[in-house]
Order: C-alpha cells, then structure tokens, then sequence
C-alpha cells in the first residue's frame, strides 16, 4: 500500500510538472505572438511615417513655372494668340506669344492678404526691374496676362498696368484656391533657391546696396 501510495505521488508530481512546462511554453508562445505583433505595429507606424515624411518633402522640393504676356493691341498674325482668363466666366485677351518675363529672374514670390481675400506678390531682380519699368511705361494701361504651371497649366489673371512699375514687384489677384496659391508660390520659390535668386532657409540674404 505504502509503495502504491508513492507511484500515484510521483505521478501526480509528475503530471503536475508538465502541466507546468506546458504552461511555461504556452506562455512564451503567446510572449513571442505579443512581441511579433508589436514588432509589426513598430514597423507599420515606421513605414507610414516615413511615407508621409517622403511625402512631404517631395512636395517642398516642387518646382513651378510662371510667365507673363504682354496684351496685344492688334492680331499680328503667328505672333499673338488669345487666351481665357478667369475660368468661372472666360474673357478672352489677346497677349503676345513670346514671354516678357518668366519665373528665372524671380527672387521672391509670397501671398499677401488684401481687402475681399488674398493676392500673390512677385519680386524680381535687377533685369526684371527693368523689364516691367519699361513695360509699364511704354504700354501703359495694358494687361500683363500670367501664365503658370504648378503642375497644372493654366491662365491666372491679366491685372492692368495703371501705373508705372518702378521696383520689380509685381502683385495679382489669382483665379486659384488659396491652397493652390500657396502650392505655386512654394514652387516659385524652389526654383528661386535652385537658380541662387534667392538663399536657402534658414541663411540670410545679401544686404541690399
């Protein structure tokens, strides 16, 4: 009887001992799931932000283009072309073809709030200065028709010159969502920095002589 009582103690010390182990397995199982699983998580929340970290700074690097049109007072045949301005309800200019001035000799372009929304604001260097001081002058009272891209293509105003223009700025109410607006002055921008029309954030500019 005694020596019975001890086998059903050892087996039972026995069972009791694998119930243990398979416990401690299980348990480690479930700690490698919840660590693969967190792992993942981790990776997950890696992989998006750095998704939208690419993504944000592909759309800081984005170029824009811009250029702007003189009107044209007569149809001068293949040298002029009419164009829609304001795409609610179209008034059709006629400017010239070739581009009086575009977005290479732009040092600084901005949006500036003004009375009713907002407008953007061109600042041009030295050769731009003179070519809208001589526009102004000479064909004052025209329209200076702009045409940009960013990366749509697309006629966004034609303002028209009222007075002379003396210091290279050049301001315009867009036909754009501000959204938009900020978009096309970023890449404006960019190609500023690009050409060294303008210094890099975060460097300060030349003083002015």
């Amino acid at each position: 009887m005694a020596f019975q009582g001890l086998v059903m103690l050892f087996a039972h010390m026995g069972l009791y001992k694998a119930a243990r182990i398979r416990l401690f397995l299980g348990s480690m199982k479930s700690g490698r799931n919840r660590i693969n699983n967190y792992l993942a998580l981790v990776l997950t929340s890696v992989l998006w932000a750095g998704c939208a970290t690419n993504e944000e700074g592909a759309k800081s690097k984005e170029e824009a283009l811009l250029q702007l049109h003189l009107e044209a007072d007569f149809d001068t045949g293949d040298k002029t072309v009419v164009v829609p301005i304001y795409r609610a309800a179209p008034v059709p200019i006629r400017v010239y073809k070739a581009v009086l001035l575009d977005s290479q000799y732009l040092t600084d372009a901005a949006i500036v709030d003004v009375l009713g929304g907002f407008a953007i604001r061109l600042r041009f260097d030295f050769h731009g200065v003179l070519t809208l001081e001589t526009a102004s002058s000479v064909h004052r009272g025209s329209r200076l028709a702009v045409q940009a891209q960013f990366p749509e293509q697309r006629w966004l105003a034609a303002p028209k010159m009222q007075e002379r223009i003396r210091d290279g700025v050049f301001q315009f109410t867009p036909d754009a969502t501000r959204e938009e607006a900020e978009r096309l002055v970023q890449g404006l921008n960019n190609v500023a920095v690009r050409l060294g029309n303008r210094p890099k954030h975060g460097m300060s500019a030349p003083a002015e002589k």
